[in-house]
């Protein structure tokens, strides 16, 4: 419906009816009409749209005249997309590496690992084992085909086509010596970070 002026004041007028939503349950009305309006839009479905629909659209659109002076709306421009003909090619994981990340930089892990002499690639070789044992921990044997197969040289901005487990290795030789330093730094900032106070367990392992 639309609203119109009259002289008895604003009215609706009916452009459309859409018909009975039946044999739809009632709980399923709202979802439908949401479909229905995101397929006007031209928004099409992944999974293809399904007969009920389509038939309210149809018959909405035969409905429905362009009226002069009415400007294109932007579902005029949208490219439709065959899903069918649609591939992937090399998917690669993202979405946990990205948070991992952020976290890595709030906890200000590249300025105590450069506090202590690391390089700027130490530093991003570090992170990326990290990531690796936060995520899904491997061997430094395996490691660097994981990291191959995942969007860490995009996300840190480097490239480890050429890693080697050897680096890993060496990286970890880097590590150990500073693991105080590190911890110690670490351990201040997340006090800070999260607000954490100092506590001690005593346990007995009898």
């Amino acid at each position: 419906m639309e609203s119109v002026s009259t002289p008895k004041g604003p009215r609706q007028k009916i452009i459309c009816s859409l018909g009975s939503l039946a044999p739809a349950p009632r709980e399923h009305w709202l979802q439908l009409a949401h479909r229905v309006e995101a397929s006007l839009a031209g928004q099409g479905s992944l999974g293809g749209t399904e007969p009920a629909v389509e038939a309210v659209v149809e018959k909405r659109q035969r409905g429905s005249t362009r009226r002069p002076g009415v400007a294109t709306t932007k579902a005029d421009a949208l490219v439709l997309v065959d899903t069918e003909r649609v591939s992937t090619e090399k998917p690669r994981e993202a979405g946990p590496l990205h948070v991992g990340h952020h976290v890595w930089k709030q906890l200000g892990l590249p300025e105590i690992l450069q506090g202590v002499g690391f390089s700027e690639r130490a530093v991003l070789l570090s992170e990326a084992m990290v990531l690796n044992r936060l995520i899904f921990p491997l061997s430094e044997h395996a490691m660097p085909d994981w990291m191959r197969n995942t969007a860490m040289a995009e996300i840190l901005g480097t490239d480890f086509s050429q890693l080697s487990d050897e680096a890993l290795y060496r990286n970890l030789d880097r590590l150990h010596p500073q693991r105080e330093a590190i911890e110690r730094e670490l351990g201040e900032r997340e006090k800070t970070l999260f607000n954490l106070e100092d506590t001690v367990h005593l346990y007995d392992l009898t």
